[in-house]
């Protein structure tokens, strides 16, 4: 626990470091639900347009923004005032809110303790080195600002409670999870089929009255968030707000997902076409400000749906979804909700860069059983956190998320290294008593402990040519492309190139996710 306290205790030293950093438009956002959760009764919380910047989060949220609005208030009034506080700037919002999500950030603290707790000392510090001192992290939550950290605390919560045997209490902190925020719920039907099979077992009995028992559990959170919304009559608007589709396919800043290749395939069929003499109309909607009427955003390829995402979505997901059903694990929960979000994350409709969080903390739980994970998580938080720089666009804070990534990227080679530098019998012995704990052990298991005895952690030609490529994509970006081309030709080419690029990792990410699900 002392040391512990030291690992996160340095966290909370560098976080305070940031507080004067640059701050996005979400800082001003989550100000206004301060004063609209303060200033307006609970009936009129998602239908004030004050601000362009509106309540979009479910109940749980607004209340947990009601609770902060009480100490808000007493630092400063005009923080929570819903004319005079718009835009507002001074120093006690500012050091408010940042020291706001600081503190929140001790139920992530929370969560991984629990998960580490059982583990020797040398899985421990790898936990904590990349959790709590993840940049990624850093980056979205204690400099762009959001309450990420917060967020996947209660969903580490749940996992380690779930990876205890104990259902229930996993099961209800991830519908606390959904009533705070609703885009953690790609991974609910994974919750809903491992919690019926695993959970709800036994005789018919037995079985019944486990799922009456996690009914009552989920469904009691569900009424506390929902229920005094459908009481006055705002139910349809609280939906309404929480699935805004008009939004678009895709977000102002591509994230590196499949819909990256989807739309620049469409581009480079539209330009081909049109060479060769075919009459191709340049499509009016745009692919991140919403569809315009029924118009497609797209020249040649199939216009894109939410229904046709969500299905995609699903697709990807019934791997998973058939492992959990026929065969529930505990040890393997972690792993198939990293995938779950994975997939979300790829496929999913209007998908924030930031939203790469969701599977990358998992996978970090996941990243400490084999060598091949720890090459994997190497790999891919890497990737991960580069792709989120574009949030951090001012020249001041360039140093800032570029020795972040430096750092990150050697602790990481440094403890995988002396983990798995030399696989020893002991180790190997460590995953064999894993698979005997569970009462046997599976070809996948046996597959990553023929592949733990060999040369250890070594990240391979393949992998360093691929990182490479991303220090030549910001050479490009930030000096050759300005000085050869000047500011005005090709303004998007350097975040377009790094969305396509980043991409092609995030989709190497989710099939070796994909073959070592199936073949576990």
């Amino acid at each position: 626990m002392e040391e512990f306290a030291w690992f996160a205790g340095i966290a909370t030293c560098v976080k305070l470091l940031l507080i004067p950093s640059y701050r996005s438009t979400d800082f001003e956002v989550h100000r206004n639900w301060l004063a609209i959760t303060s200033s307006l009764p609970l009936s009129n919380w998602y239908s004030d347009e004050t601000s362009p910047w509106t309540l979009d989060y479910p109940p749980l949220f607004a209340y947990f923004e009601k609770f902060l609005s009480i100490f808000a208030h007493i630092v400063d009034p005009k923080i929570v005032d819903l004319q005079k506080g718009l835009n507002y700037e001074s120093d006690s919002v500012i050091y408010f809110q940042r020291i706001s999500v600081i503190v929140s950030d001790l139920c992530l603290f929370y969560g991984v303790y629990r998960l580490s707790k059982s583990l020797d000392i040398k899985k421990r510090r790898m936990l904590w080195i990349m959790i709590l001192w993840s940049p990624s992290l850093l980056i979205v939550d204690h400099i762009h600002f959001q309450y990420n950290g917060f967020l996947l605390g209660i969903l580490l919560i749940s996992l380690s409670f779930l990876e205890e045997g104990k259902d229930l209490i996993g099961g209800f902190f991830f519908a606390v999870l959904l009533c705070i925020k609703h885009l953690f719920a790609v991974a609910a039907p994974l919750y809903f089929v491992y919690l019926f099979r695993h959970y709800c077992k036994g005789g018919f009995v037995k079985s019944i009255g486990r799922f009456i028992m996690m009914g009552i559990a989920v469904g009691m959170v569900f009424a506390i968030s929902f229920g005094p919304f459908l009481y006055t009559g705002q139910i349809q608007q609280v939906l309404q707000r929480m699935f805004p589709f008009g939004r678009g396919l895709c977000h102002a800043y591509w994230a590196p997902n499949f819909w990256v290749f989807y739309i620049i395939l469409d581009k480079g069929l539209a330009f081909l076409l049109a060479k060769m003499g075919f009459n191709i109309q340049t499509p009016a909607a745009s692919f991140t400000g919403g569809l315009v009427g029924d118009s497609s955003p797209f020249a040649v390829l199939p216009r894109v749906t939410p229904l046709a995402t969500m299905l995609l979505v699903v697709l990807a997901l019934s791997p998973c979804l058939l492992k959990a059903w026929r065969d529930p694990q505990p040890r393997m929960i972690t792993r198939w909700v990293a995938y779950a979000y994975t997939c979300g994350f790829l496929f999913g409709w209007h998908v924030h860069e930031k939203a790469s969080l969701h599977f990358m903390i998992p996978l970090a739980i996941v990243a400490i059983q084999s060598v091949e994970d720890a090459k994997h998580y190497f790999l891919l938080s890497i990737v991960s956190c580069y792709s989120l720089f574009p949030l951090l666009f001012e020249a001041k804070e360039y140093p800032i998320k570029v020795l972040l990534l430096l750092l990150h990227s050697l602790l990481l080679l440094s403890v995988f290294t002396s983990k798995f530098g030399k696989r020893s019998s002991e180790a190997v012995g460590e995953s064999l008593q894993r698979g005997k704990s569970d009462g046997k052990t599976s070809k996948g298991q046996k597959a990553a402990h023929e592949v733990d005895n060999g040369a250890g952690f070594v990240v391979g030609w393949v992998g360093m040519i691929y990182l490479l490529g991303l220090l030549v994509i910001e050479v490009w970006g930030q000096f050759l492309q300005p000085y050869l081309l000047g500011t005005e030709r090709l303004p998007f080419l350097p975040l377009m190139l790094m969305s396509m690029y980043c991409g092609i990792g995030m989709v190497y990410s989710w099939i070796w996710q994909l073959k070592w699900i199936i073949k576990c």
